[in-house]
C-alpha cells in the first residue's frame, strides 16, 4: 500500500452524521481544513483548540457547501486565530453569510464581535469555478467538483506532491447528493483518486423510488387536509425548503393539492436562501429554467405566504387548519417549528411529515422513534409533549445519496480509488457499506495513519 504524504486529523463527523471538520497536515507544514461544521446537538466536544496545529498555523479552510453542520464552527476558528483563505463555489460563498448570521444569533457574544467575525469571514472568503484545476503554495494543487446536495455543493480533489512515489491525490466527498433532484444538475463524476474520504450517511438503507417522490408527497398531503388539520414540515433552510416549494408547485399545477390550500413558509432564513437560489439561476437544471422560461416560477405560487415576524409567526400557531407549514429546524433542533408542535403535536387531526434525516439525539429521532407507541412523548423546550399527530417520513426527500447512490459514485472513480476511508455516518451505515466495497475488491480503511 501506497504511504500516505500527510496526516489526517478528523475533528468532527468522522463517526457521527453532521460536525464535519477534517485537518490535513504535510511535512512541508502546511495544513488544510476540510469544513468546520457544528454538531447537531451543538456539542463542541471535539473543541478546535484541541487540534494538532495552532488556527493560525492553518493556510487553508475548504467548504464543501453551506450548511450549519460543515461550517458552523468557522466563527470559533476566527476567534482562535485563523487567518488563512477560506476556499468554496462562488454559489457557497454566497450563502456564508446569512447562514452564519443565523448560526451567530444564537451565540451569546455581543453584536461587535458578531460583526467582526462575519466581516472577517468575508473579507478571507474566495469563490472558486467548478471543474478547473487551481494551484495552492508548494505545488499543492485541487479542484471542484458538483456534488449535487445543495446550491453550490462540491467534492474536493486535492493532488499533493510525494518526490519518493509522485503526485499523491485525495477526494473529499463532502455531502453528495441524488441523481433526478429538482433545481439541481446531478452530481460531476470524479477523477482518478489515490484515497477516496467518502460520506456514508445513508450507507446502510436505498431512498424509495424518486421517481415517485412528487407522487408520494402529493398522496400524504391530500390525505392529510382532507381532515381539516395543519401539515407541518420541518425542513432545512438551505436546500430542502426550496425543493419543497417546487414540488408543492408541481402538484398545485397538477391539481393533487388543491390551490386553494394556504402553505406558509415561516422561516426567515428559508426565505433569504430562497431569494439567493431564485438569482443564481445558471446554477440550476435545465427542468428549472425552462419551467422560469415558461413563466412558472417555481418557487412562487398561488397561496404562498411568506411569515417574516414573529407577531405572524404566533398568530400562524393559533390558526386552524387546513394548512401547510414549513418551518426549521430540519431535525426540531430549535427553530420556529419547535413552537408550531409544542401546541399542536398533541392533536390528532395533524400531521407532521420528516423529509429529511433525523441524527441521533435530536427530538426528529425521538419522534419517529416513539411515533405509534403508547403514551409516546418527546421533550420540547423542557416540555413533555404528547405525540399525537399522524407522523410520516419520506427519505426520498434526502439531500444525501443513498446506498446506492453511494456506490455508484465510488464505480465512477476512474481505475478505483487505492483506498476509501468512510466518515459522516453511524456505524450501522458505515459498516453496511463498508462490508459491499469489501465483497467488490475495495479497501477500506478502518482508521487512517498517515
Amino acid at each position: 500500500m501506497m504511504p500516505f504524504p500527510f496526516d489526517l486529523h478528523h475533528l468532527g463527523g468522522e463517526t457521527t452524521v453532521t460536525g464535519s471538520c477534517h485537518l490535513i497536515t504535510l511535512p512541508n507544514k502546511i495544513s488544510i481544513m476540510v469544513d468546520c461544521g457544528l454538531p447537531a446537538n451543538h456539542d463542541k466536544a471535539s473543541a478546535l483548540s484541541e487540534m494538532p496545529v495552532k488556527a493560525s498555523e492553518i493556510d487553508y479552510l475548504f467548504i464543501t457547501h453551506a450548511h450549519i453542520d460543515h461550517i458552523g464552527r468557522i466563527p470559533d476558528l476566527i476567534e482562535a486565530g485563523f487567518d488563512g483563505e477560506i476556499i468554496c463555489t462562488f454559489a457557497t460563498r454566497e450563502l456564508l453569510q446569512p447562514m452564519l448570521e443565523d448560526g451567530l444569533s444564537f451565540s451569546d457574544r455581543s453584536e461587535k464581535d458578531k460583526k467582526r467575525i462575519q466581516d472577517r469571514i468575508d473579507e478571507l472568503a474566495w469563490g472558486f469555478e467548478y471543474n478547473e484545476t487551481f494551484d495552492l503554495k508548494h505545488g499543492v494543487i485541487f479542484k471542484l467538483g458538483n456534488a449535487g446536495h445543495i446550491l453550490g455543493s462540491c467534492f474536493i480533489r486535492f493532488e499533493f506532491p510525494d518526490k519518493t512515489n509522485g503526485p499523491f491525490s485525495v477526494i473529499f466527498s463532502g455531502d453528495l447528493g441524488n441523481v433526478d433532484t429538482p433545481i439541481l444538475p446531478d452530481p460531476d463524476m470524479p477523477d482518478a483518486c489515490d484515497l477516496l474520504i467518502l460520506e456514508s450517511t445513508y450507507g446502510d438503507r436505498n431512498h424509495r423510488d424518486r421517481s415517485r417522490r412528487t407522487q408520494d408527497l402529493g398522496g400524504i398531503l391530500e390525505t392529510a387536509l382532507s381532515d381539516q388539520g395543519k401539515v407541518f414540515i420541518p425542513a432545512f433552510a438551505l436546500g430542502r425548503i426550496q425543493e419543497l416549494l417546487y414540488e408543492i408547485d408541481r402538484l398545485k399545477s397538477m391539481g393533487t393539492v388543491d390551490p386553494a390550500f394556504p402553505v406558509f413558509i415561516d422561516s426567515p432564513l428559508g426565505l433569504e436562501i430562497t431569494a439567493i437560489y431564485s438569482k443564481m439561476t445558471e446554477f440550476w437544471d435545465q427542468e428549472a429554467r425552462d419551467l422560469l422560461r415558461k413563466g412558472d416560477h417555481p418557487f412562487d405560487f398561488r397561496n404562498l405566504y411568506a411569515v417574516e415576524n414573529h407577531q405572524h409567526h404566533q398568530k400562524l400557531i393559533d390558526m386552524p387548519g387546513p394548512c401547510i407549514i414549513i418551518a426549521g429546524s430540519g431535525m426540531l433542533t430549535g427553530g420556529r417549528m419547535v413552537a408550531h408542535l409544542e401546541k399542536n403535536l398533541d392533536d390528532s387531526r395533524n400531521d407532521l411529515l420528516f423529509v429529511g434525516y433525523q441524527a441521533q439525539g435530536t427530538p426528529g429521532r425521538t419522534i419517529l422513534e416513539n411515533a405509534g407507541k403508547k403514551n409516546a412523548h418527546v421533550s420540547l423546550n423542557g416540555r413533555e409533549i404528547p405525540i399525537k399527530a399522524r407522523i410520516h417520513s419520506m427519505t426520498g426527500y434526502s439531500a444525501h445519496a443513498d446506498q446506492a447512490g453511494l456506490l455508484r459514485f465510488v464505480a465512477s472513480v476512474p481505475g478505483k480509488p487505492g483506498n476509501i476511508k468512510l466518515v459522516h455516518g453511524e456505524r450501522n451505515a458505515r459498516m453496511a457499506l463498508k462490508c459491499l466495497l469489501e465483497d467488490t475488491g475495495y479497501s477500506v480503511l478502518n482508521t487512517f495513519h498517515g
